[in-house]
């Protein structure tokens, strides 16, 4: 029997991505007094993305490719990686990511293991994204303002997002620790079936392809 968590670092097919509708979700709950004022709680810490990948398709090679692509993840049960077409970089989505984009931490000396993150907004009320699935060969981490070296000073998984320092480059403390870098966003699919009629995608009606994100 597979595993109920398993997760597959493959991704799904760029060309559909591209086209797809989607963004991320809060759960809030919003409660009107007698008073008429609004009690306003978030039933989540962290924002959850959704996507309907069936804008994106735009011939039946496409259509094929996303049926396979169900088929050899079981549906819902195995999750993949997807390029989100409008948040996909660590910097705005017309610019170069730098190692100097991202805040990730301050050094303490100790510390080798950051986790890369990107933050929404500034100050106080700035939310703070883990990113869990960086694509590779495309993070760069600086201390200080300066460029660390991949592979000598630091190495990053990209199945988890981590970034850890070599023994020898750890950074001192009150450092602080930046990163650049382009990412995917860990998903599954959001239903148990695929209902796609030939006749219907001829005369321009583009079947759901419901996508949701998987939070760890």
């Amino acid at each position: 029997m597979a595993e109920l968590d398993a997760f597959h670092e493959v991704l799904f097919p760029s060309a559909v991505s591209f086209g797809a509708t989607g963004g991320p979700v809060r759960r809030n709950e919003i409660v009107t007094l007698t008073s008429g004022r609004e009690r306003r709680n978030a039933r989540f810490a962290d924002s959850r993305r959704s996507y309907d990948a069936g804008t994106g398709l735009r011939s039946l090679e496409d259509v094929y490719a996303v049926l396979a692509f169900f088929e050899a993840r079981r549906g819902s049960l195995h999750g993949f990686r997807f390029r989100d077409p409008f948040d996909r970089k660590s910097c705005a989505p017309e610019q170069t990511p730098s190692a100097l984009d991202q805040a990730i931490g301050t050094g303490d000396a100790t510390t080798a293991a950051y986790q890369l993150v990107k933050r929404y907004g500034s100050g106080p009320d700035a939310y703070a994204r883990a990113i869990r699935k960086p694509v590779e060969g495309t993070v760069s981490v600086a201390v200080d303002g300066v460029e660390a070296a991949a592979g000598a000073d630091f190495a990053v998984d990209v199945t988890t997002g981590i970034v850890t320092f070599a023994l020898g480059s750890i950074p001192p403390v009150g450092l602080e620790i930046t990163a650049g870098y382009e990412f995917d966003v860990p998903v599954r699919f959001d239903s148990e079936a695929l209902s796609v009629s030939l006749a219907a995608f001829k005369a321009g009606q583009i079947p759901a392809v419901p996508l949701i994100e998987v939070l760890s």
